[in-house]
């Protein structure tokens, strides 16, 4: 069952000279219709198919001309399938005139890949970026970027919200001393996020230090801050195969940690992730739905928070032409239900 973490409604009211009309992909259906369940609309009709030899096929099934469309599609697993679907789907959005498009990104895809570290190398964040602008797209509205350098990528607005608000209540609604936390990075690039983390919770901050010798494999050397007897908080954008993460909490066990909770804002949960996570120390691993999950398939200590709501708030103030950034003083308004 997804954990629900809600705004307060907003009293607002739609512009009348143009609708707002909500379409979405195949990725992850669930969380657009929770966005539109938010929203008090409905996700508008349209055909998306595969032809015999893979080719994908749309078509949208009504008027949108002069309408503001906006376009739910997370780029996860199968990235390329997902990420050519949502390109065909801004190209049909465009012929039919509508009056903006807005995609939607909840996971960006390829954002790992957002700089050269060695010769020769293509930059796939950039790349995807300039895909999206070609297709039609007038804005992109993305979730934890996984480097906020990737905004300078686009030619087009880039509205980048944060789902740390949710994971932080959800912290705080486990009731813990926060004199018996302390936040950890799980390297030395997640430094920032998890110090706007710990000033949220207020608690101190360690960092473990990681060595990659090569893709999808970290390894955790030691650990930076005072662990011992505390609950530890590690806070990550994602989790891919779950190695930087259960190495750490090896590692947090070791220095004497009393309990490990992990949260991420992307459960990308490629193999062997569950199984490690199943077996790691972790007493719970808080996620949120930007990637859709199978939770009858999950083991008991990972939890999912829902991020529609904050989704649906920043979709209606784009529409409204007002303020994006405000939703990142909403802490007070969230609650856990």
């Amino acid at each position: 069952m997804v954990a629900e973490i809600t705004f307060q409604q907003l009293e607002r009211t739609i512009n009348p000279t143009h609708d707002i009309k909500l379409f979405a992909g195949r990725s992850n259906m669930k969380l657009a219709q929770e966005i539109a369940d938010y929203l008090g609309t409905s996700i508008g009709p349209m055909v998306v198919k595969n032809f015999a030899d893979g080719e994908i096929y749309v078509q949208v099934k009504e008027s949108v001309r002069g309408d503001d469309v906006f376009i739910i599609q997370p780029l996860c697993n199968p990235v390329n399938e997902n990420l050519m679907e949502l390109l065909i789907i801004i190209d049909a959005f465009k012929r039919a005139s509508a009056k903006t498009i807005t995609a939607v990104i909840p996971y960006y895809g390829y954002a790992r890949q957002d700089r050269k570290t060695s010769g020769r190398e293509a930059i796939t964040a950039k790349l995807v970026a300039d895909l999206l602008t070609t297709a039609g797209a007038g804005r992109v509205l993305a979730m934890d970027l996984h480097t906020g350098q990737i905004q300078g990528f686009f030619n087009i607005l880039v509205d980048h919200i944060f789902a740390t608000p949710i994971l932080t209540n959800y912290i705080k609604s486990l009731n813990i001393n926060p004199d018996d936390m302390v936040a950890v990075s799980p390297d030395t690039g997640g430094v920032q996020r998890t110090r706007h983390f710990a000033k949220s919770i207020g608690c101190p901050l360690a960092i473990i230090d990681k060595r990659r010798d090569k893709h999808n494999e970290a390894i955790a050397s030691h650990v930076i801050g005072d662990v011992k007897d505390k609950i530890c908080i590690m806070f990550d954008d994602m989790i891919d195969t779950a190695g930087t993460i259960c190495e750490a909490s090896k590692l947090l066990k070791k220095e004497g940690a009393k309990d490990i909770y992990v949260c991420a804002v992307h459960p990308v949960f490629s193999s062997p992730a569950i199984e490690r996570l199943a077996s790691a120390p972790i007493k719970e691993c808080i996620v949120t739905n930007t990637i859709p999950l199978d939770m009858s398939k999950m083991p008991p200590n990972i939890k999912q928070l829902s991020v529609a709501p904050l989704l649906g708030t920043a979709i209606a103030r784009i529409h409204d032409d007002e303020s994006v950034s405000s939703l990142f003083g909403f802490e007070k308004e969230m609650q856990i239900q």
